[in-house]
């Protein structure tokens, strides 16, 4: 095997390769063949058309939308209805909703269906933000198992598409119901479960229960896709290991860093890890921000990007000085300006 960037050796990374007799393997949700286990995890305010198209283009073999609200799709909402727009090059892909009234999310479903045919639906079950949770959404179903598979229950009754969700262990510590909740949602027709290692009342502190995930994937029959903590290529590796999990589902890890499906097919396939290079992270960067003006305004598309160049220049040098800069930009002129005086600085 080629050397590997990072701080594991070329022989412990073989080793742990033929260890797991990695290969790159397709992945089944429902009828859905997927081409490998890499799934992108929606994030609100970033897996928009423009990152899952990098996204795709790095390897991943499953890219899902922003959340969509099933309330404000029903009301025919306009701006909620652009977070359904779907590129041919993305498929296959999951549509991710959140609500918790069952008549609603599914007519929401049958509505995404109808009018983008996405190849999955996908329900959130695991969003912590407070401004899910207060309208009882997201991870507030924890709370309510039983409403819980209700709301799956009636959206795998009211589309053909294969349905999903995406769960947390539980609430809290003291109310751990994630095998029992996936077990549910299996005998109703729940095609895969994407299981977050942590409760709701972690967010995204402490470290993700990774055995808690191997006990979900002892539970069902369905696949399961592990998420929590994949920073690096590495960490989908033992994911995979420890979980035994069909798949594996990387958010905060791909900020900044798309390169990362890429990294992880290549340790699979026992080839090369390239470096990536600060021309190639500001090439991809420049790209996205024009990938982006092809369904937003300019001045909204850089206020995204402002957000996005500081996850592409995390770990580089002089990178709170640029940071800075960078909140001031408010054209594409603008970002291509300082992204010209960031080469020419590393370059001097």
């Amino acid at each position: 095997m080629n050397a590997l960037r990072g701080s594991t050796t070329d022989k412990n990374m073989a080793g742990l390769a033929c260890l797991l007799f990695l290969e790159v393997r397709l992945m089944q949700i429902g009828n859905v063949f997927i081409e490998n286990p890499l799934v992108l995890a929606p994030m609100a305010g970033v897996t928009g058309q423009a990152f899952r198209k990098l996204c795709k283009e790095q390897g991943a073999g499953l890219v899902v939308t922003e959340m969509v609200s099933a309330k404000a799709l029903t009301y025919n909402s306009k701006n909620t209805k652009k977070l359904l727009a779907i590129r041919p090059e993305e498929r296959p892909i999951s549509v991710q909703l959140f609500g918790s009234e069952p008549d609603i999310i599914a007519e929401a479903a049958k509505i995404c269906v109808s009018e983008v045919a996405p190849d999955i639906i996908d329900i959130n079950m695991g969003c912590p933000a407070p401004k899910i949770v207060k309208n009882e959404d997201g991870s507030a179903l924890l709370k309510e198992p039983k409403k819980a598979i209700e709301v799956a229950k009636r959206v795998v009754e009211t589309v053909e598409v294969p349905v999903t969700c995406k769960i947390r262990l539980g609430w809290d510590e003291k109310s751990l119901i994630h095998k029992e909740l996936a077990k549910g949602l299996e005998d109703v027709g729940v095609s895969s479960i994407t299981v977050h290692g942590r409760v709701r009342q972690q967010f995204y502190s402490g470290k993700a229960n990774w055995q808690a995930i191997a006990e979900v994937v002892d539970s069902v029959s369905i696949p399961v896709i592990g998420n929590g903590d994949v920073f690096e290529a590495k960490d989908a590796l033992r994911m995979e290991k420890e979980t035994g999990a069909s798949g594996v589902a990387i958010g905060r890890g791909a900020l900044g860093n798309p390169w990362i499906f890429r990294d992880i097919l290549a340790i699979k396939r026992g080839e090369e890890i390239l470096p990536v290079t600060l021309k190639e992270k500001l090439k991809t960067a420049f790209l996205h921000a024009k990938l982006l003006l092809d369904y937003l305004d300019e001045r909204t598309a850089m206020l995204e990007m402002r957000k996005h160049m500081a996850w592409y220049l995390k770990g580089e040098r002089k990178a709170k000085m640029y940071k800075q800069e960078l909140n001031s930009v408010n054209t594409l002129v603008d970002l291509e300006n300082i992204i010209s005086k960031i080469l020419l600085d590393v370059n001097s």
